[in-house]
């Protein structure tokens, strides 16, 4: 399926694909990520046979726009753009700070029949690793300098709490290019998450249902995050995966995906 682009309230371009037939997902990625780089672009071929399954670059990454400044709240118009191309009510899926993204649209009201997030990292003072408080100025300051393999360093090593080591063995594969190329897209990543702390006002205010999802190997901080939340979100469940982590297999999670949303 060719690339196609919806204008978001703000008139910035955001580029999408549509594949399968049958209800409407809408897939939103984490950081870093784009329908032609990161996982999810093997869940699609997983999901096309039950549902139109629908990803996007969000803004700034691939071929979507950038209209500056940026603000979360623009994001969520992203979603709602998409929500109206699917022509109505749809399912969600969010990775990570994509998890946190669907979260915020789902307690703004947008047309969401169910939802699913997949360890959204509200892990301060969760346990293990926490991030600067400060990570969004950090990031903007690191990415004003044009030091965007910097940015992919402190985001692997100061915010996911990756050895220094990783991320300098990382530096040497094609892969790195891929990353530096959106770094200037981690400081919203950055503001989306609002410091990393569980958002328990705005999980409050969700009324879809919602899944919220882990996997049984993950650090502790993302697991109880995953808990903490489904604790605020009215009549959420949970679920961990058994052997995954946060870079969870599609073939693992897709079974779970289709069970829930077509019960």
């Amino acid at each position: 399926m060719s690339t196609q682009k919806v204008i978001s309230k703000d008139g910035t371009q955001i580029a999408y694909e549509k594949r399968g037939s049958g209800p409407a997902i809408v897939v939103v990625d984490g950081a870093l990520c784009s329908r032609g780089f990161g996982p999810t672009s093997k869940l699609v071929p997983l999901l096309e046979k039950n549902f139109t399954v629908i990803t996007y670059d969000r803004r700034g990454r691939n071929e979507s726009g950038d209209t500056l400044p940026y603000a979360a709240e623009r994001e969520i118009e992203d979603i709602d753009a998409l929500i109206k191309v699917a022509g109505g009510p749809v399912y969600m899926v969010g990775f990570s700070s994509g998890a946190a993204l669907v979260l915020n649209a789902a307690a703004k009201g947008l047309s969401i029949k169910k939802m699913v997030l997949y360890e959204a990292p509200y892990v301060m003072n969760m346990g293990g690793h926490n991030p600067p408080a400060d990570a969004e100025g950090q990031l903007k300051i690191i990415i004003g300098a044009d030091r965007r393999g910097d940015a992919v360093k402190f985001f692997m090593r100061d915010m996911v709490g990756m050895p220094a080591i990783f991320a300098a063995i990382m530096s040497l594969t094609p892969v790195w290019s891929k990353l530096k190329a959106v770094a200037h897209t981690l400081p919203y990543d950055a503001a989306i998450m609002n410091g990393f702390t569980l958002p328990v006002e705005l999980a409050k205010k969700v009324s879809i249902p919602a899944l919220v999802m882990g996997g049984s190997k993950s650090p502790v901080s993302l697991r109880n995050a995953v808990q903490k939340l489904t604790e605020n979100i009215p009549g959420a469940q949970s679920k961990f995966l058994q052997g995954q982590n946060h870079n969870v297999s599609m073939k693992v999670l897709a079974p779970e995906l289709i069970n829930y949303f077509k019960n």
